[in-house]
């Protein structure tokens, strides 16, 4: 079972990096940070057009379960108008893989709020996302984290 979970992970992963492949140019377009909360690790995220991105994290659960979470992300921006930097609430799917003595795999509903400071390559967001596990039982959890990203 352990085995099916992770074959599907990078199956997904690598469909994930192929589509952003595609992408079109866009000034700045990797970031790298960390995020606190449920979970706690590092996260990239790269933008493909001017409202749409991909992230992925990789983090340890602290909730009891002692897990290592892997997830991908698939994101698109609204814009809301601020005076300064830039707000985006953001919405997409992904998957989640979370390895601990029973992995999981499940699907993710990521929903954010990203505010890109003025002046500087800094966003510091939040988001919250049910995940549906999938395998090895249905099950619903969310997760929860703050975080912020350096753009380069």
């Amino acid at each position: 079972m352990r085995r099916k979970v992770i074959c599907l992970a990078i199956l997904m992963l690598f469909c994930l990096s192929v589509g952003g492949l595609q992408a079109q140019a866009q000034e700045k377009k990797l970031g790298l940070g960390i995020i606190v909360g449920e979970p706690t690790g590092v996260i990239a995220k790269y933008w493909t057009g001017s409202r749409t991105a991909f992230d992925i994290a990789g983090s340890w659960s602290f909730s009891g379960e002692n897990a290592f979470h892997l997830h991908a992300d698939y994101l698109l921006h609204s814009f809301i108008k601020v005076e300064t930097g830039k707000l985006a609430f953001y919405y997409g799917i992904g998957a989640r893989l979370n390895l601990q003595d029973d992995a999981r795999f499940g699907i993710k509903i990521p929903l954010g709020l990203s505010y890109m400071l003025p002046n500087t390559p800094v966003d510091i967001f939040f988001e919250i996302s049910p995940v549906m596990d999938l395998i090895p039982d249905t099950e619903l959890n969310f997760l929860g984290f703050v975080g912020v990203r350096y753009f380069f």
